[in-house]
């Protein structure tokens, strides 16, 4: 009953592991694992345990003693699962752990997007409202969010519970047909239609051979005049230069982007050299409020003592 938690600082401080620790005889957690090291951290567990470190179908071969693979994430294409299935390894996954987080989190930046509020906020600090003739300053759009048409991609726990709070706020909610599906489902739109009447687009899809690419050049240019993107997913599902292209020719009103297709993006991206104001690009982050990272390993935890007692609970494979 080994363990090993190959990347346990992307979980952040000041956790409870204690009931995940009670299930193994060793539990080892590295702050860490890069490529170079994985294989040997995890040749003689039977348990690994990760968030976003790469398992190629090669190390999954190689760790003859490898019987579980629990992910503390919801999208697993940093596994191998074929190979995975092929060895009868078990991989589970976590669901619904960070829809309160990332609800707040799209809503804050579309706030901070329609209200200017960061351009706002500058202003004073530099003390143009000192100088200011009226009691108020209009240098910058305010656009109110009940009236406006939000667009939504990938209609799971995610996508449901922004569509709860952005009806709640006034808004109108369509949300887009499965990308590359031509079944009909009711109440879902098709995705170029959702493009063009969107005021606001906001992605919750996995990253898929089908979805990888999906807002590119041709996408974006039919995307309403004016229209807001907003991606907490998958950095891969956006084409960061054609974003960049949208938004200085002021196609786009804004875009607010939390992920990125490398990460941490030390090559580079076309979104971190973009100086416009109406992008925000922040580092990850919309999953990772306290309670949605302790959500995380409550149901790494959940997970394993189901597998345990012989009973599936969130598997892949």
């Amino acid at each position: 009953m080994k363990a090993v938690f190959l990347d346990y600082a992307t979980m952040g401080p000041d956790l409870d592991v204690a009931p995940l620790r009670g299930l193994f005889s060793e539990l080892e957690l590295f702050a860490n694992t890069h490529d170079a090291e994985v294989a040997a951290r995890i040749k003689d567990v039977e348990f690994v345990l990760t968030n976003k470190v790469r398992l190629p179908g090669d190390l999954l071969r190689a760790a003859r003693e490898l019987r579980y693979i629990g992910l503390t994430a919801t999208g697993t294409d940093n596994i191998d699962l074929d190979t995975a299935r092929e060895r009868g390894i078990a991989v589970a996954n976590i669901r619904a752990y960070c829809t309160a987080s990332v609800v707040e989190h799209v809503i804050g930046t579309l706030l901070m997007l329609c209200h200017s509020l960061d351009r706002y906020s500058s202003m004073v600090r530099a003390g143009s409202w000192q100088d200011a003739q009226n009691f108020c300053m209009l240098n910058y759009p305010i656009r109110q969010l009940a009236g406006m048409t939000l667009g939504i991609v990938g209609y799971g726990a995610l996508g449901r519970g922004l569509a709860q709070a952005a009806a709640a706020l006034g808004m109108q909610v369509l949300i887009a047909a499965r990308p590359g599906s031509s079944e009909p489902i009711a109440g879902r739109i098709e995705f170029g239609e959702l493009l063009r009447t969107s005021d606001v687009i906001s992605l919750h899809c996995p990253l898929t051979a089908t979805t990888r690419g999906l807002f590119n050049a041709a996408s974006i240019a039919r995307m309403k005049p004016g229209a807001i993107l907003i991606n907490t997913a998958r950095g891969a599902l956006v084409d960061s230069a054609a974003l960049v292209a949208a938004l200085s020719s002021g196609h786009l009103f804004g875009a607010a982007i939390d992920v990125l297709p490398h990460e941490p993006p030390v090559a580079g991206d076309p979104l971190l050299d973009y100086a416009g104001d109406n992008l925000i690009v922040t580092p990850h982050i919309a999953w990772a409020t306290d309670r949605a990272r302790q959500n995380a390993i409550d149901e790494l935890t959940a997970n394993i003592a189901a597998f345990l007692a012989g009973t599936p609970r969130n598997r892949v494979v």
